[in-house]
């Protein structure tokens, strides 16, 4: 590090105008970025996808579709209604030059009451989508004897990039102010104070224009314009936080040129460490080939990168310049003895009852993790959507009133190696439709036999070969069968979310038949998403532990601590858990009952794991270089946490701020996620660093640093030889 930190303090003019190159470079990008985000997340490749797909060329189903909420005023007939429905309809067809459209009439139950709905749909969308959807509601402004409301995937998927951007600017908006006043509280100056939020901005600027350059290699979620500055801000503020501590400790004794190698050497060399173990956390989400999960991976690969290289990079060269002038606009006297004083009893206490502490330390997180076995976990839908967007509104009143919440749609389509209605393919399909009527689950099947009524194969090609029977049938012939292709629908007698569905079309897939069968619908697109994450996040999460284990075992010379850190981590995250199912499954606290987002333990799992050992990193880096002095493990645990408690303590504060302050935003998901990662650095650091790592030091003694040891002794014995 000595050869980096003379590189660095020696270009730090050049460095400082190349940042300040890619600022502007970067932050023309990072603004386009929301103009290319899209959809949830929750796609990937396999069945499911290319089932819609055969879908859509094979059978004329629309690519996109918007359902249109009618409700009747007061005073409006029946006929009136479903006249004025059908000439909507017509003139929204023309306007936003639609495919088809789906008119409500009472014998397609599309009417109940006083509400009706009708589909638009769109074989296409070629980027316009936008534009069609505002002639529709324009349309919609114009009418008087009914209310109108849109809906469906490609508006909700709007809305939902509408609600995160607001998210973002309520959270930054709550986070950025107090995040301050925790810097102020730490350093007393405005200049100090100041630096640290100004590298987070620039860090999730920079990314964000990066990330811009993604798009045309890969489906970008929403979520990830919450991901980025989430990550990003509480990264980079932790680590300029680190840095300049170390640097005004440095410069009151020394010149600012070895104050700043100095604090690149120490502080520096702790932020790659910390910053390596949340890029292998979030790293371990490359394997879960799903797009949201990939997006969160590189998205947030990408801003601990940046938030590392600016650290390095930009942060000395902006301390260099600043010399002593980094404690000037003084505005709160701080005392760094009084607080190291106070962590040192406070450590000294902890340490002299380590059985007790750790014992309670336990039960504490043990207690914590116990609603972890009722978690329930769900792909997120409109229903992370706020209630105060209309189509959420208009989604909600369409599934309550049309939809049959307790049934689920299962789409086959058989491909013959031949012509469908040759005789052989034509008989093994009435097989397979007689094999799916006699499954327990299956409430009814809609295929080309219930379509014409006729019971067998033979009984469908007799009215094919008669010429003026076939001409009648056509129309339905051509709905389920196209060439070597056959579309059968099976409704389940079960919720499309539940377990049984899932186990019914992971039964089928691999249940055998003379036909390629394409299985697609709900339950086949969660069965997809939830056996990927179960089959993939395994090898994420043995990347994750085992990475971290070597990084930690080469920066502490130690075996036993690398291990110590990752199962409290596990331990804590696990606590996490349960209580992000008290709160939220169980709607303590004044929060809305909701199930658990599917991605959220992957998620939080891969960030905090990360995140939290920056605080085990900083602590015991300090421990380390205090016990290779001393060669006393004790004194070298109680002076590591007197020096670093009060940093460390701001900078997890800082961390829960910023992304606590998600947990007052509204789209679900990323409340979900704002408020695990809050509890999780919460518990991090209060249970485990102020608890937990005292007594297990004091525990386990000099056996702390068994590597290091072993290798120091050795050296010793040598050097005594030689004398």
């Amino acid at each position: 590090m000595n050869k980096v930190a003379n590189a660095l303090y020696a270009g730090r003019k050049i460095l400082l105008i190349l940042w300040i190159i890619l600022i502007i470079g970067f932050g023309f990008y990072a603004a386009k970025l929301p103009s290319v985000l899209g959809g949830n997340g929750f796609e990937m490749k396999g069945m499911y996808k290319d089932t819609e797909q055969l879908l859509v060329d094979k059978f004329d189903v629309s690519e996109a579709q918007i359902i249109v909420l009618f409700e009747k005023k007061d005073g409006v007939s029946d006929s009136k209604f479903q006249q004025t429905i059908a000439q909507y309809m017509q003139k929204a067809k023309e306007k936003s030059d639609a495919s088809k459209v789906d008119i409500p009439t009472a014998s397609n139950k599309m009417i109940k009451g006083s509400t009706a709905y009708g589909i638009i749909h769109f074989n296409h969308d070629d980027g316009t989508m936008d534009k069609r959807v505002e002639k529709i509601r324009t349309l919609s402004a114009e009418e008087k004897e009914m209310s109108v409301k849109l809906t469906g995937g490609p508006i909700i998927e709007k809305d939902m990039n509408t609600a995160s951007q607001a998210d973002l600017a309520k959270a930054e908006a709550i986070g950025i102010p107090v995040a301050l006043v925790v810097l102020l509280l730490a350093f007393g100056g405005v200049v100090a104070a100041a630096i640290p939020l100004m590298i987070g901005i620039v860090t999730v600027v920079t990314t964000m224009g990066v990330v811009y350059f993604f798009h045309p290699y890969t489906e970008l979620s929403i979520f990830i314009l919450n991901v980025i500055p989430m990550i990003g801000l509480a990264l980079s503020i932790d680590f300029a936080l680190l840095f300049i501590n170390r640097f005004k400790e440095e410069i009151q004794t020394k010149s600012v040129e070895q104050a700043i190698k100095i604090t690149i050497q120490t502080a520096g060399r702790s932020v790659i460490f910390s910053g390596l173990c949340v890029f292998i956390g979030l790293a371990g989400m490359l394997f879960i080939q799903v797009d949201i999960f990939q997006n969160v991976a590189l998205g947030g690969m990408a801003v601990v990168f940046i938030a590392v290289f600016s650290a390095l990079t930009l942060l000395p060269s902006i301390l260099a310049i600043l010399g002593t002038r980094i404690n000037r606009l003084r505005i709160l006297k701080v005392s760094e003895q009084g607080g190291q004083s106070r962590w040192r009893s406070f450590a000294t206490f902890v340490m002299k009852k380590p059985v007790t502490m750790t014992i309670v330390s336990l039960i504490i997180l043990l207690v914590a993790l116990i609603p972890v076995r009722d978690m329930h976990l769900e792909i997120p839908s409109s229903e992370a959507l706020p209630t105060k967007y209309e189509s959420r509104q208009a989604f909600d009143t369409y599934n309550d009133t049309f939809i049959n919440k307790n049934t689920a749609d299962v789409y086959f389509v058989l491909e013959a190696k031949q012509d469908m209605l040759n005789e052989k393919p034509l008989t093994n399909a009435f097989t397979f439709i007689k094999q799916l009527k006699e499954d327990s689950l299956v409430k009814q099947v809609d295929s080309i036999s219930t379509a014409l009524n006729v019971k067998s194969s033979d009984q469908l090609q007799a009215m094919l070969e008669n010429p003026q029977i076939s001409a009648q049938t056509k129309p339905a012939v051509d709905s389920f069968i196209n060439g070597h292709y056959m579309l059968i629908k099976a409704t389940l007698d079960t919720d499309q979310n539940s377990d049984q569905a899932k186990d019914f079309v992971r039964k089928w897939k691999d249940k055998r038949s003379p036909f390629t069968v394409h299985i697609g619908g709900y339950p086949k697109f969660e069965q997809e998403i939830f056996d990927e994450i179960y089959e993939k996040a395994p090898y994420g999460l043995a990347l994750v532990l085992f990475s971290t284990y070597v990084i930690l075992m080469i920066a502490f010379r130690s075996v036993l601590i690398p291990l110590k850190a990752i199962i409290m981590n596990i331990l804590s995250l696990t606590a996490t858990f349960g209580l992000l199912v008290w709160l939220f499954q169980n709607g303590h606290l004044g929060l809305t009952e909701s199930n658990i987002a599917l991605v959220l333990p992957v998620f939080v799992f891969g960030l905090v794991f990360g995140l939290s050992m920056d605080y085990e990193v900083f602590l015991i880096s300090r421990i380390h270089e205090v016990y290779h002095q001393t060669r006393d493990n004790n004194v070298a645990t109680v002076e590591g946490l007197a020096s670093t408690s009060k940093i460390i303590t701001s900078a997890a504060l800082i961390m829960i701020v910023i992304t606590g302050a998600f947990a007052f935003t509204d789209v679900t998901p990323v409340k979900q996620m704002g408020v695990g990662i809050a509890l999780a650095i919460f518990i991090d650091a209060t249970i485990v660093r102020m608890l937990l790592v005292p007594s297990l030091m004091k525990l386990l003694g000099d056996a702390n640093w068994w590597f290091f040891t072993k290798k120091r002794d050795k050296s010793s014995s040598n050097e005594q030889l030689k004398s």
